[in-house]
């Protein structure tokens, strides 16, 4: 999945790895955060992906499942969850987010086809949600699953998704922050109800990508639909997490700017990727995810796990 990239594009991607302080490269261990699975054969052969299957709710919920090519049962890995849009899937997802390219174990679990226009999958939290489905539990009984298959490094579970999904991650940031170490949302749908009665169990690290012209999920945020202006949301986590200062904007290339919430206890920093003109798009992505100008300027995956990958739960 790698491709040369851009004079520009390279030049801002150094300079935001200087920011992240940390490079793409294969994962640290830790010995103690090892689960049962470690040792196990593996469920699939490295370097694929594969459609697996969890009860949970009285549900027979599924997710696709990919395991980096260098994976074996004798380390722990980080995983990462990836959240489908409203009406997309796990599969797309894979397809356009390029997650699976990262040294990681990503599982891209699939909603339940909730209300609304269309038989659409959706995610809890959204208004259009399947009525008394629990996927915050889901996702706890698929990480006791992955957990229990697989040689997974319990202190870096990361959440991204795109829309939908990514308005998900939020929720689980504020109900499962005892697990999740640190959240990705893409074009964020912030719905009331993936905030509300938020209190984490410690400071959860964010970094949010949103293109300022989306028309799906809006910049300034939609009062009709109860969705937040982006910079409020962004104020709204580096108040909850602590974060004590605000450092200079910056601008890398022709449509990015990076913000940054610091100070934050934990050292939980609240990051902010705005893709100038952007629509409702995954940065970088190759085929179809939303409507709109898709950037090439970054790529949303490399970017995000230079972030992720620094947080782990302590």
């Amino acid at each position: 999945m790698k491709r040369v990239l851009s004079r520009t594009a390279a030049s801002v991607i150094a300079g935001l790895t200087l920011l992240a302080g940390v490079g793409l490269t294969s994962p640290a261990h830790a010995g103690d955060a090892r689960t049962p699975g470690c040792g196990r054969t593996t469920p699939q052969p490295p370097g694929t992906t594969a459609p697996h299957t969890v009860t949970s709710g009285g549900l027979t919920r599924t997710y696709q499942l990919h395991l980096p090519e260098e994976y074996t049962g004798d380390r722990a890995w980080p995983v990462v969850l990836a959240f489908h849009g409203r009406g997309n899937t796990g599969s797309g997802t894979e397809e356009f987010s390029k997650l699976s390219s990262l040294p990681a174990i990503v599982a891209y679990p699939e909603g339940v086809v909730g209300t609304g226009d269309g038989q659409r999958q959706a995610w809890q939290g959204a208004p259009y949600a399947a009525p008394g489905v629990d996927d915050v539990a889901f996702t706890g009984d698929l990480l006791d699953a992955l957990e229990a298959g697989l040689c997974v490094e319990r202190r870096r579970v990361y959440a991204t998704g795109k829309s939908n999904g990514a308005g998900f991650t939020a929720l689980l940031a504020c109900r499962m922050a005892d697990r999740i170490a640190a959240i990705a949302p893409v074009a964020g749908a912030f719905y009331p109800a993936t905030g509300e009665n938020c209190h984490p169990a410690r400071p959860v690290p964010v970094i949010d990508f949103h293109g300022t012209g989306d028309a799906t999920i809006p910049y300034a945020g939609d009062p009709d639909r109860g969705l937040p202006a982006l910079r409020d949301w962004l104020t709204a986590w580096a108040d909850r997490n602590g974060c004590r200062a605000r450092t200079p904007d910056r601008t890398t290339g022709p449509d990015i700017t990076t913000s940054r919430r610091v100070g934050c206890a934990g050292g939980a920093e609240v990051r902010h990727v705005a893709v100038t003109g952007g629509g409702h798009t995954w940065p970088g992505a190759d085929s179809y995810s939303g409507g709109g100008y898709t950037t090439q300027t970054v790529e949303a995956h490399e970017v995000l796990w230079r972030f992720l990958r620094h947080h782990h739960l302590r």
